[in-house]
């Protein structure tokens, strides 16, 4: 199941609160698959929001 893109600051802040607890987590397990999925999001988000000039 997908993961719904994040559509404002407060998601955005839980996403990252979220994605500091699975830091540490191993690929290929589903923690590291979910870590990867956020990251995923963070860096769609941000480059709607907070684009680099």
């Amino acid at each position: 199941m997908a993961t719904p893109p994040i559509s404002n600051e407060q998601e955005h802040a839980a996403v990252l609160a979220r994605i500091e607890l699975l830091l540490e987590a191993t690929p290929g397990t589903p923690e590291g698959d979910e870590f990867d999925d956020l990251v995923q999001l963070i860096e769609e988000y941000e480059d709607i929001h907070y684009p680099m000039p």
